[in-house]
């Protein structure tokens, strides 16, 4: 996630941050706050932990100092800072809208989705993120019902099982220990997962990506976990990002706001250090696993290590907590 921007540039976009999360007044700003701006100042911005830190921008400050791509990459900043204190405040929500407006992103999807969740209209938002999530993923416009369309495209083997398929993926034990296709073997297994084709089973289009996901990058699958591996992929594959990824994975395991039947939720899992890491790496990748080409069983056999370095996956450097 590492962006080119000058040091006043940098200065400007952590100020924005600032002034976001000051939206009750100078003394309203959290920890939280405090250690989301100083994180991306360290992994997005390269700068020495520890250093000091620029005071706020306003939104006429912001739009004079970036543009285009640059102010785009600030907006996704300013979108964590606003919820890291684990709410859908207005006021902050406010703020954001008044800089994405002055910056040119106001139409964004997803500024408009969190403007419709802070002011009344929650489920509409809800709706508006699954519906994104689902055109990212499938890579085709989705206009079914976002509940139980949803749940049956997410679940299609309790209707119609694949003995042959599920059998595929229980062949990986049998792959040697280092083999990345072991490894996702004991992934689902550990977690008590049932695998692509049993009836149980979520659909493989979805769940071998981004359980591929979790392997490589070495994300487990606590609350935690699940965000930095939605940060990851939405920075792999990068359609809608914000509104498809970054966003439902806030809402659902930050907020503590359940997005459907299928997934679970929780409070607090946003850590801002690991999560600027898990969108760096994401962006580093040179292999989108969720790319209609991509073949998972071409790989399987891999050794998970020489895999990782073909794709070119940074080792981590934060915990899951930090």
């Amino acid at each position: 996630m590492r962006i080119n921007l000058d040091a006043d540039q940098q200065d400007a976009a952590l100020g924005a941050m600032l002034w976001v999360s000051q939206a009750k007044g100078a003394e309203a700003v959290t920890e939280p706050d405090h250690h989301t701006i100083a994180a991306a100042a360290e992994v997005v911005f390269g700068r020495p932990s520890g250093g000091p830190l620029p005071g706020p921008v306003d939104p006429a400050g912001l739009a004079a100092r970036l543009s285009g791509p640059a102010a785009a990459e600030a907006m996704r900043l300013l979108t964590v800072v606003a919820l890291v204190d684990g709410s859908i405040d207005a006021a902050r929500i406010d703020r954001l809208v008044a800089c994405a407006q002055a910056t040119g992103f106001g139409g964004a999807d997803y500024v408009r989705d969190l403007a419709e969740a802070a002011h009344g209209h929650l489920q509409a938002a809800l709706g508006c993120m699954i519906r994104a999530n689902m055109e990212s993923v499938t890579g085709r416009a989705w206009s079914g019902n976002v509940t139980s369309d949803v749940a049956a495209y997410l679940l299609p083997y309790t209707a119609k099982p694949d003995p042959a398929l599920a059998a595929r993926f229980h062949a990986l034990e049998h792959l040697p220990p280092e083999s990345f296709g072991n490894h996702f073997f004991h992934h689902f297994r550990d977690n008590g997962y049932a695998f692509p084709g049993e009836p149980n089973g979520l659909s493989a289009v979805f769940s071998v990506p981004h359980d591929s996901c979790h392997v490589l990058a070495g994300y487990d699958t606590t609350p935690p976990g699940e965000i930095l591996v939605s940060t990851f992929t939405a920075a792999m594959h990068p359609k809608n990002s914000m509104a498809a990824h970054v966003l439902p994975v806030i809402v659902s395991w930050h907020l503590g706001i359940k997005l459907n039947d299928v997934a679970a939720s929780a409070v607090g899992a946003l850590k801002p250090g690991a999560f600027f890491e898990a969108w760096e790496r994401g962006a580093g990748i040179n292999t989108d696993l969720f790319a209609p080409g991509w073949d998972f069983f071409a790989v399987a056999g891999m050794d998970i290590d020489a895999l990782r370095a073909r794709y070119a996956i940074a080792p981590r450097r934060f915990p899951l907590d930090a």
